[in-house]
């Protein structure tokens, strides 16, 4: 099987004339699939009950004749302006409880039965007319779950958030001891007294707000499954939708991932360090899917139009990006858009056909990207070995938002992004895994501010570590449980004795920096730890621990009350990976970035990704790869 290359497909931008040429440019630059009919609707329905689908009979059509596949969207994601004109109180209303207006995107409430209604309606008229189209492949359900509209507070969300409260808690009595309404004079005598959180004088609930956050996220996946169920009717091919894993957290994705057939994202480089960043999606995703190959439903080619510098990608920069989410599992390499628009919110936003036309840097990239893929179909299927876990939990996330903790400097997907920039700069690959999750198959567990664990997400740790695992802890981790009460005796409460640690107050550092004995600094926290059985192997200035290890059963636990330089967080990442025998795939310099894909035959390849400007080496068993600055080298290790 070709791996498979393409973009989203937006012929009703433009005029007839161009799809012959469309055609014959994707035939050059080897696209095999195009993600068709996202944002369509107002073009399949413009007006209430009047459909027009001849156009998109013509488009599907022209795939087919061209060889090329179809991921068929349904349009749902971007309703049309009669939707908001003719049902209002079906629109999105914000955190302050104002009413929004349609003139973007995502212009509608998640729990509204007439948006869903009119949803499935449109679903179901492409679903009986497409399903046996020889172009269709897969299918495209809705666009960017929890992008922009993840959480609308209208009366409709308000009635079915108290339905899905007495279905969690069973009964009053349930909810408030969850929440805690104990606490300032907050016990409800009745379900309509239970709101969406909107704006309150002073500090909201945080039983309240973290609940909402899990219904919102429960409620776009209820629709996602309301429109399979429509398409399932008419057919068996595989159905998913593009998640946003390097960003946007606003779903559950774990929970999300069991209802897809495959997962597919989309990601745009954020940050300081873009490709770190890119790491993290990538290996997400395939954790997502249990190291499946997934689908790389979006990226760009250069610029993005949403960012305050929209910056141009460096030559051979697009490159590299693909090939570390094809490295890191993907089979499938798609872009927004294939021609960059002319009009609209994101005229600004890169296409595979630039507004330069195919005289220019990204179409001669493009060209060479899809025939690099082509060359290496037989890499397709195979997988990403990792023996290394980072934990990523979405209610943890959640209930670290909520405006009362001990410093807000202390930022979890912040904490999550240094330690994974950690294990990246130590060439070690790593899954993301769930603190409830099956943990078997790893040697080295990173638990970055884990602060809501479950007694069950405790209980799996303990039972990690017990059978011989490593794991390495930050500070702020094991503090609530799942309903974010504390737990009492000391912190970190819920995985004290897995550490051999006890902390009886945290002192976050305020505009400064703590010294550590070993010569590095920690920022950001600091605790009043005491070891209960863990060896200490670093303290601050008057002697209290900031590094301690713990050997429990026949593993050993890493636990920090600081958050160190990355030099000394460096040392601590080694430290932990030699305890664990974990090391990386091969040996290269600092900014090379090397993965290991493999069939279960054993054929296997070596990516070797050089993100610096100079020429690199890269040396594993029986081989040195040579790597030039800024390339991608794919290294065949098998005969």
């Amino acid at each position: 099987m070709p791996v498979v290359y393409g973009a989203d497909y937006n012929p009703e931008q433009w005029p007839r004339e161009t799809w012959a040429e469309d055609m014959r440019l994707m035939r050059e630059a080897g696209v095999n699939r195009v993600s068709v009919g996202i944002f369509s609707w107002a073009k399949f329905e413009p007006e209430e009950g009047r459909y027009d689908f001849a156009w998109f009979d013509e488009v599907m059509d022209l795939l087919a004749a061209n060889g090329i596949e179809a991921c068929l969207a349904t349009p749902t994601s971007s309703p049309p302006p009669w939707f908001a004109a003719t049902y209002p109180e079906a629109v999105m209303v914000d955190s302050s409880g104002r009413q929004l207006t349609h003139g973007s995107r995502q212009g509608f409430d998640p729990s509204s039965d007439v948006y869903l209604a009119k949803a499935l309606a449109i679903t179901e008229q492409i679903a009986r007319r497409y399903a046996e189209h020889p172009a269709l492949a897969l299918w495209h359900l809705h666009n960017e779950y929890g992008c922009h509209n993840a959480r609308s507070y209208t009366e409709a969300a308000t009635a079915k958030f108290r339905v899905w409260l007495r279905e969690r808690y069973g009964d009053l009595d349930g909810l408030n001891a969850a929440w805690g309404t104990a606490f300032w004079s907050q016990a409800y005598s009745s379900w309509d007294q239970v709101f969406a959180p909107l704006p309150t004088p002073t500090i909201p609930n945080p039983g309240h707000v973290l609940d909402w956050k899990r219904y919102s996220s429960w409620r776009l996946r209820q629709n996602y499954l309301a429109e399979a169920a429509v398409v399932g009717k008419y057919s068996d091919k595989p159905m998913t939708t593009n998640f946003m894993t390097g960003s946007h957290p606003e779903i559950d994705l774990w929970e999300f991932s069991e209802v897809v057939d495959v997962v597919a994202t989309d990601h745009y480089l954020i940050g300081q360090d873009p490709h770190v960043n890119l790491g993290f999606a990538a290996d997400y995703a395939r954790s997502l899917g249990a190291g499946k190959p997934w689908i790389l439903m979006e990226h760009s080619t250069s610029a993005v139009n949403w960012q305050g510098r929209n910056r141009a990608k460096a030559p051979r920069e697009l490159l590299r990006n693909s090939f570390q989410h094809f490295a890191r599992g993907a089979d499938a390499i798609m872009y927004f858009q294939w021609r960059a628009s002319r009009q609209g919110a994101e005229k600004w936003h890169s296409g595979m056909v630039p507004h330069a036309g195919t005289d220019s840097k990204i179409w001669r990239e493009v060209v060479e990207l899809g025939a690099r893929l082509k060359e290496l179909a037989e890499v397709e299927g195979s997988r990403v070995g990792a023996d290394t876990a980072i934990l990523w939990d979405f209610p943890n996330r959640w209930a670290q938002e909520h405006e009362a903790r001990p410093t807000t400097d202390l930022d979890a997907q912040a904490v999550f992004d240094t330690y994974y920039a950690a294990l990246w700069r130590a060439g070690i690959t790593a899954d993301v895994a769930e603190p409830e999750g099956d943990l078997s198959g790893y040697r080295l567990v990173v638990v970055p501010a884990i602060y809501l664990m479950s007694r069950k997400g405790a209980e799996n740790l303990r039972r990690f570590v017990d059978g011989g695992g490593t794991v390495l802890v930050t500070p702020y981790s094991g503090i609530a449980d799942e309903t974010d009460t504390v737990y009492l005796g000391g912190y970190p409460g819920a995985i004290r004795d897995v550490l051999g640690v006890r902390t009886e107050e945290f002192y976050p550092l305020i505009d400064t920096t703590v010294a550590l004995a070993s010569g590095g600094t920690g920022t950001i926290w600091s605790e009043a730890a005491e070891s209960t059985g863990a060896d200490v192997r670093d303290t601050y200035a008057d002697g209290t621990p900031a590094w301690l290890v713990n050997r429990f059963g026949q593993g050993k636990a890493h636990y920090l009350t600081t958050f160190p330089d990355d030099a000394t967080l460096d040392r601590i990442v080694a430290a932990a990976a030699e305890d664990a025998g974990v090391a990386p795939v091969a040996e290269a310099p600092a900014g090379v970035e090397v993965v290991r894909r493999a069939h279960e035959d054993g054929r296997s390849w070596l990516f070797c990704i050089n993100h610096t400007d100079a020429d690199a080496k890269v040396k594993t068993d029986g081989a040195v790869v040579d790597v030039p600055a800024g390339e991608v080298v794919v290294h065949r290790e098998h005969a």
